[in-house]
């Protein structure tokens, strides 16, 4: 049996489909309709909910697409919907905002941006319009009525007022202490299953005993294969409760980031060492994204265009691999055989990753080209990091996505620049040697000429910011 708060109102479910979609969920059996399905993939934001986890004795909101969580992953949390905003006949503020603003055009994308508005507000002290920007990218006005919406978001987080959900906070804490997972939980229809265990060696076991199961952290990629693809999972383990896997050590050699932690949760640590890893966070999917989906599930599901992996192997990331009570640590470019092909074993997990600490004499830039700024993914990701004394290259990684079947270290580039001056023509025989070890293909994305290219250009590009550092964009290529 699974718990958890529809506002205020406790939720028991023991007999539900674990593959039904938190939004779904809202529509059908509880017929709330304000949240809308725009696209079922995590792109539109019009199915944006917030939901409240414990952080101390306060609750801490944040926005979801609720068209990629699966309702199982709602155990011990509080799950807040439009619907949920007016109180005692009154719109909430920033319902009002957009009234008074005139930010609802055509309105079916309006629940999705009040949600997020919401959330922003619950954080926000005052105005900022960089994170309002970053609030909203992940919600889409196909009216083209942004402007409006920014007022609102201005007003609402100008005009901040005390509402039910400050009013009642300490109820609601007190309701969620009162359903935090004590032991492993199980959401059974009979013909699917999905289980949550709350430790690792909970996690071992129940995975040795079902090697088939689908693992379930943030589900922004898993949850398209029923979305988009109308496939059944049939059983699927939740990793979401296992605290161990939800934190960030800092020591003095590395940064252990474990591999259930969300990406909202992973920037500050990667930020304060690489401010380029950060910089690309913010550029990866959507807030709503970012706050649900895992660096775990980032690594785990392969892709060759997830822009986390060209910059962990770039950097020399290691990622710790569990099978029952034996672990292994193997470097994470040797995880990567082939398109959608990993070193990992049946039954085994990752368990966390390790990232090497910043040094002093390593130059580290990431870049991202994607078509669109934000909400987008990579047509190209590059990662350089290299060690350069008086002037001579003594060590070099560069990594890239898009470019192969999976993401890989260029090597025959990193030979090419290892032991040579930082000069235009060693620049050039390294743009040259990018053709050796990449054939690229052509997709909807990028043809592989301008992936070649592309890739030629960050790399010169790199260099040219070393020598004059105050015109760097960093990340913020695109085309």
């Amino acid at each position: 049996m699974i718990q958890f708060l529809v506002n205020r109102e406790l939720r028991s479910e023991q007999q539900l489909d674990p593959n039904l979609t938190v939004l779904n969920y809202l529509r059908e059996h509880l017929g709330k309709s304000g949240t809308k399905e725009g696209c079922a993939s995590g792109d539109c934001g019009a199915c944006t909910v917030v939901v409240g986890e414990l952080d101390g004795e306060r609750v801490r909101y944040r926005t979801l697409n609720s068209c990629l969580t699966f309702v199982a992953s709602l155990h011990g949390k509080q799950l807040i919907s439009v619907e949920d905003l007016k109180h005692q006949g009154k719109l909430h503020s920033v319902q009002q905002a957009m009234v008074d603003c005139h930010g609802s055009q055509c309105g079916f994308c309006t629940p999705g941006f009040v949600m997020s508005l919401f959330a922003l507000q619950k954080k926000a002290d005052g105005f900022d319009k960089a994170e309002t920007l970053e609030a909203l990218a992940g919600n889409l006005c196909r009216c083209t009525g942004y402007r409006p919406i920014i007022d609102a978001a201005e007003q609402a987080c100008c005009q901040k007022q005390p509402d039910q959900f400050d009013a009642f906070e300490a109820d609601t804490v007190a309701q969620l202490k009162a359903i935090a997972p004590r032991e492993t939980a199980e959401l059974n229809s009979g013909d699917k299953r999905c289980l949550l265990p709350l430790t690792i060696a909970d996690l071992a076991d129940i995975y040795a005993a079902n090697p088939d199961a689908r693992l379930l952290a943030g589900g922004t990629d898993l949850a398209l294969e029923v979305t988009q693809f109308h496939r059944q999972l049939p059983v699927m383990i939740y990793v979401g409760h296992i605290e161990s896997m939800k934190r960030v050590d800092v020591t003095a050699d590395s940064i252990e980031i474990g591999a259930a932690t969300a990406l909202s949760d992973c920037y500050a640590a990667l930020a304060k060492d690489y401010p380029d890893f950060g910089e690309l966070l913010h550029r990866f999917a959507s807030l709503q994204i970012r706050n649900q989906g895992t660096l775990g599930g980032n690594i785990g599901n392969a892709s060759p265009i997830g822009d986390a992996p060209p910059l962990l192997i770039a950097l020399g990331a290691k990622i710790v691999l569990r099978k029952g009570s034996d672990s292994r640590t193997i470097a994470l470019e040797d995880y990567f055989l082939d398109y959608k092909v990993t070193a990992r074993q049946e039954g085994e997990f990752i368990e966390k990753i390790i990232v090497p600490r910043a040094q002093a004499k390593l130059a580290f830039r990431a870049y991202k080209v994607s078509k669109r700024l934000d909400d987008d993914i990579s047509a190209v990701c590059a990662a350089f990091n290299l060690r350069i004394e008086d002037g001579v290259v003594q060590e070099a990684r560069i990594a890239f996505g898009g470019m192969a079947a999976i993401p890989k270290r260029a090597a025959a580039c990193e030979a090419a620049l290892t032991g040579a001056a930082c000069d235009s023509e060693a620049v050039e025989r390294a743009c040259e040697a990018l053709a050796e070890d990449f054939t690229p293909l052509s997709d909807f994305r990028a043809s592989k000429e301008y992936r070649l290219l592309i890739a030629q250009n960050l790399l010169r590009k790199f260099f040219l910011e070393l020598q004059a550092p105050e015109v760097e964009t960093r990340v913020t290529a695109y085309v």
